[in-house]
């Protein structure tokens, strides 16, 4: 069977089993999670060989210790994928749930129901754990999901696949409601984004050219985000002490992930006395400050800054600093250089806060909060899919809820239209 014969036949699979999972009840689904828990502790020994023989074969490969570090599965994080998914068992149920009924005056009542999208791609790079939350929250939602990982974590992907298996069929729900697709060719890749008979959207997760290339090859809708141009903006009335803690979290809590800040803009008013100390603290963790003029005479230590510096997302000790005259420009430089994905503001000023939180036009803005916990748990979502800047269907972190679509209902009483 060649590989788009095989993808396709994964999809029929999914198909069919997308509408045994729509009409599953709350307890057939949490059963499944609960039970995929218990698996994934009791089979952590074949979990780690797997993810051994991962890591061996990409330190041969020449993989970059960073990718080696998100594709390690420790005793800690294989505690967390179970965690995780009794998390998303105490969550409550999206589907089915009814909302906004109104009374119209032919005698109808219309309302929405939510429903599940149905068939999900995920398509993601090295992190095994990727399999186990997108699992879990396709099952919750009512979906099923085909799973495309990286080849770096063939092996583990697949011992995690046969687990939640084992799990859905104890539930008596169909193994063919999450399917990992065993090939590492990249042909399957195209094959899933334009199989638009099977599939009901693609998830995405991975760097910037795996992204670029399914927005443009995909014939299936996509929930995305490109980039994480995030920024941090100190106005002139911040609290000084809880603006230099959020400016260094934002940067130095971890450095390759998309809620971390790239640019850093301060008020005139107060760049002296934040810069001075922020740049002690950059110059100790080793980041390197690429600022503009202003930024450069305040902090000598910072190389200048190109065009170029404002619209990249680094994923590295590096940070972008401008010093900026007040918030008009800093709204102004934000809605210019963001990718749209998350933007803070420190401040006491209220009238400020509101108008960035109005203006900017990102997936998350913030008011005295670092951009990292722009993220699908930080905001009690359990777990998320993926970050989305798109504005149509889902915005922002991705979790059940965006896992879902609302169709209208319509009770009546023997009513006829006139």
């Amino acid at each position: 069977m060649s590989i788009e014969d095989s993808v396709l036949d994964i999809g029929r699979k999914a198909r069919e089993a997308s509408a045994a999972m729509a009409r599953a009840n709350t307890g057939a689904k949490n059963k499944a999670l609960l039970e995929t828990a218990r698996l994934i502790r009791e089979h952590r020994g074949d979990l780690r060989a797997a993810n051994q023989a991962d890591l061996d074969q990409a330190k041969t490969n020449g993989l970059e210790p960073a990718l080696l570090d998100r594709l390690a599965l420790s005793e800690k994080a294989i505690d967390t994928m179970a965690e995780g998914l009794e998390q998303i068992a105490q969550l409550p149920d999206p589907i089915g749930e009814m909302t906004d009924f109104k009374n119209r005056p032919s005698g109808i009542q219309v309302g929405k129901m939510r429903v599940p999208l149905g068939v999900i791609g995920i398509i993601y790079e090295a992190r095994p754990n990727v399999t186990v939350d997108a699992a879990g929250l396709c099952i919750k939602s009512g979906n099923s999901t085909i799973l495309r990982g990286g080849s770096e974590a063939f092996r583990c992907n697949q011992a995690l696949a046969r687990l939640v298996a084992q799990g859905l069929e104890a539930a008596g729900l169909p193994a063919a409601a999450v399917q990992v697709i065993d090939t590492t060719d990249r042909a399957a890749v195209g094959a899933l984004i334009t199989m638009t008979q099977y599939v009901d959207v693609i998830v995405p997760r991975g760097g910037k050219g795996l992204i670029e290339r399914i927005s443009r090859e995909a014939k299936v809708p996509v929930i995305k985000h490109l980039d994480g141009i995030c920024h941090v903006f100190i106005d002139e009335s911040a609290d000084l002490e809880k603006a230099i803690s959020i400016a260094d979290n934002a940067k130095t809590h971890r450095y390759g992930t998309c809620n971390t800040m790239e640019t850093l803009l301060v008020h005139q008013h107060v760049a002296k006395p934040v810069l001075t100390a922020l740049g002690k603290i950059y110059a100790d963790k080793g980041v390197e400050v690429r600022g503009c003029g202003r930024t450069c005479a305040l902090l000598p230590t910072a190389k200048a800054a190109t065009e170029e510096d404002w619209s990249t997302e680094y994923l590295a000790p590096i940070l972008s600093v401008k010093v900026v005259d007040g918030l008009d420009q800093a709204i102004a430089h934000i809605n210019r250089y963001s990718s749209q994905h998350t933007d803070s503001i420190v401040t006491d000023n209220h009238s400020h806060a509101m108008r960035f939180i109005r203006e900017v036009d990102s997936a998350s803005v913030m008011v005295n909060a670092s951009t990292r916990f722009a993220d699908g748990f930080e905001y009690g979502l359990g777990a998320e899919i993926g970050i989305s800047t798109d504005k149509i269907h889902a915005r922002g972190p991705v979790g059940l809820e965006g896992l879902t679509s609302q169709k209208w209902v319509v009770f009546g009483h023997g009513e006829i239209r006139q």
